[in-house]
């Protein structure tokens, strides 16, 4: 998500072969990746003056506002690209945000929970706010707690303690010319190590360009840079000694996090863009609460039919979103295409909930859907990656899934983060309209929480044998995909990725509909992945679905069943299995997708395709 910088340096100004401003520029410009929306810097000079310079929108608006009003030449500062959560991208909310008279700059990765507890307490005390971000709380908070100790480590050792979220905080203050202080949890962050000068970067790309010496930084630790030290305490106050590494990738690697593509490093993103989209979900009383939820609970109690809005693999995790709502709500829900949805003259009312659904709040088709079924009288809610889009503005709500930007065009982490914030509205309905009570919630969210660590053990234990498999494969001509309940929509979703990445014909199917026709193209070698239910599953599904495997195997075909750990049923009747890790029900897409999106990536890279940039492909379809 955003892109941070912090460099401190004892090099004299007069023989300096860089200043703080090239650094964090420069550092800047490779983190361009991760998407922003507005970017700033804060210097502290050596005479001890704090000057920050930030602009909503690209990095070369920063850069214009540079070359009209430079910052005196300095050797210690933070720099920031925000993608935007709290607040609009604006001039005012970019990073850094100023406190203690505008002598303490501070930017800011992650969402803090607690922000609007700490903000009452700020206001009361007289604190004046500027901007509409929970960083600006977090500055606040922080100049209060060097106030009362003199020591900027001090403080924000403090200050992490009183917040409640995930953040990775940097801090300059005119006081300490020199020194950089910061601090993470749950949000990445690591030191590079130079001579007579270290940096900061939420990864390596922001400093590789200087360094190849790092030092990793550990959950709720605080980090204090000087040109010639670097101090590491944990949360109690006591020394860490940080473990170093040697990066050994080039600067375009670097971007990609080491990974070949950026589709490789965003599917490994995913168990933090599962967990980004769930933070912040619940009040004190336990309750599940949607902060962009701007439609009267009233309205929301009365709608008697969803319809969920998108298009591609987007009305995919819309249609595995559907089995969820429908059977925690009751409420009849349907999925359609957005830009068929339209001109098909559709049946919504006032009573009816629009749920539109895109990465990047700006697909043509699903912006025209959304204007009809609000000239309709619908109520429309966005589920979206990004603040501030057409389709999050000209909805009635917002969901924002926090996924982080997503580089490759073939979606994956957002594909993810979509089912769980659908799996989050369908929860908020349940919960305001009685039909699930709060341990009920309570006990189905347990369960998500569950499902980051789960990603990255799949990720972990079984991608090599996933890898393999794709490259013993890469000649296959035609790939068919089958699956039963929230199965049917991950074998369209797999189906989607291999004709995206790898040219070649796929197709999923429900499992139930293979006697009725496309049994017809099995053939000895054909290739299909089953996604097998879990044993648990209602109506004797999972033995619905052996059955299909038997039937394709009886006929030749080479069977990749898909099929929760524990699960030794299928392995008779399958040529390989791929193991997931056992969990609820509605929640197995979640895992369940990953495999397939490895084997599509893989396959592709084997024939020598561009995973990232597929031919024919945008990323956001702008156009109808």
């Amino acid at each position: 998500m955003c892109g941070i910088v912090g460099y401190v340096s004892g090099v004299p100004l007069a023989n300096a072969q860089h200043t703080a401003v090239d650094v964090l520029m420069g550092g800047l410009k490779r983190l361009e990746y991760r998407g922003y929306d507005s970017a700033g810097i804060a210097v502290v000079t050596e005479d001890g003056a704090l000057e920050s310079r930030k602009k909503a929108g690209k990095l070369s608006n920063l850069a214009e506002l540079l070359e009209a009003q430079p910052v005196t030449a300095s050797q210690t500062g933070i720099g920031h690209t925000r993608w935007a959560t709290h607040g609009g991208p604006t001039d005012v909310n970019a990073h850094p945000h100023l406190a203690d008279g505008g002598k303490l700059a501070v930017i800011h990765n992650g969402i803090i929970e607690n922000f609007a507890s700490l903000k009452e307490r700020l206001l009361a005390e007289g604190v004046e706010f500027t901007s509409e971000t929970d960083t600006e709380v977090a500055a606040h908070q922080l100049a209060k707690n060097y106030r009362a100790t003199g020591d900027l480590t001090e403080a924000m050792r403090i200050t992490t303690t009183q917040l409640e979220g995930a953040f990775t905080l940097l801090a300059v203050h005119a006081d300490l010319p020199g020194t950089v202080v910061a601090a993470r949890r749950n949000s990445p962050l690591v030191i590079g190590l130079g001579e007579g000068e270290n940096f900061l970067g939420s990864d390596v790309a922001a400093f590789i360009d200087y360094t190849r010496s790092a030092v990793e930084i550990g959950q709720d630790e605080v980090v204090t840079i000087t040109p010639d030290s670097v101090a590491i305490i944990d949360q109690s106050g006591a020394p860490v000694e940080g473990e170093s590494f040697e990066i050994d990738w080039d600067p375009a690697t670097a971007e990609k996090g080491g990974f070949a593509s950026f589709m490789d490093k965003e599917i490994h993103d995913q168990p933090q863009a599962v967990a980004d989209t769930l933070l912040g979900r619940m009040d004190t009383e336990g309750r599940l609460t949607l902060d962009e939820m701007r439609i009267d609970e009233s309205i929301l109690k009365s709608i008697d039919k969803i319809v969920v809005i998108a298009c591609g693999t987007a009305a995919y995790a819309g249609q595995v979103a559907r089995y969820a709502i429908e059977h925690w709500c009751r409420i009849p829900t349907e999925v359609e295409l957005a830009h068929e949805f339209r001109y098909r003259d559709p049946v919504v009312n006032e009573k009816t909930l629009v749920v539109a659904i895109s990465q990047s709040g700006e697909t043509m088709d699903t912006i025209m859907a959304v204007r009809h079924a609000r000239q309709q009288g619908a109520k429309v809610i966005a589920i979206c990656n990004t603040f501030g889009s057409t389709i999050p503005r000209e909805s009635d709500a917002a969901l924002y899934t926090h996924a982080g930007p997503e580089i490759a065009v073939a979606s994956t982490k957002a594909f993810l983060s979509q089912i769980v914030a659908c799996y989050l509205l369908g929860l908020y309905l349940a919960q305001l309209r009685g039909n699930k009570y709060r341990d009920e919630i309570g006990l189905i969210l347990g369960e998500l929480q569950k499902i980051p660590a789960k990603i990255q053990s799949l990720l972990d234990d079984h991608k090599d044998q996933v890898l393999d498999l794709a490259r013993r494969l890469k000649d296959t001509e035609s790939v068919l995909y089958l699956g039963r309940h929230v199965g049917f929509p991950v074998a369209l979703e797999g189906a989607l990725k291999l004709k995206e990445l790898a040219y070649i014909h796929a197709e999923g199917f429900a499992a139930g509909e293979l006697k009725h026709g496309p049994i017809a193209l099995i053939d000895e070698g054909q290739l299909v992945f089953i996604i097998v239910p879990n044993r648990s599953g209602r109506d004797n599904l999972h033995d619905k679905v052996i059955s299909n495997i038997q039937e394709v195997r009886a006929r030749g075909a080479n069977a990749i069943v898909i099929a929760e750990e524990g699960d030794t049923d299928v392995e008779q009747f399958a040529s390989e299995v791929i193991y997931v890790p056992a969990t609820a029900t509605l929640l197995a897409p979640l895992l369940t997708t990953v495999p397939l999106q490895i084997f599509a990536m893989e396959l592709a890279t084997a024939k020598g395709l561009d995973v990232d940039q597929p031919r024919n492909l945008a990323k956001s379809v702008t156009v109808e």
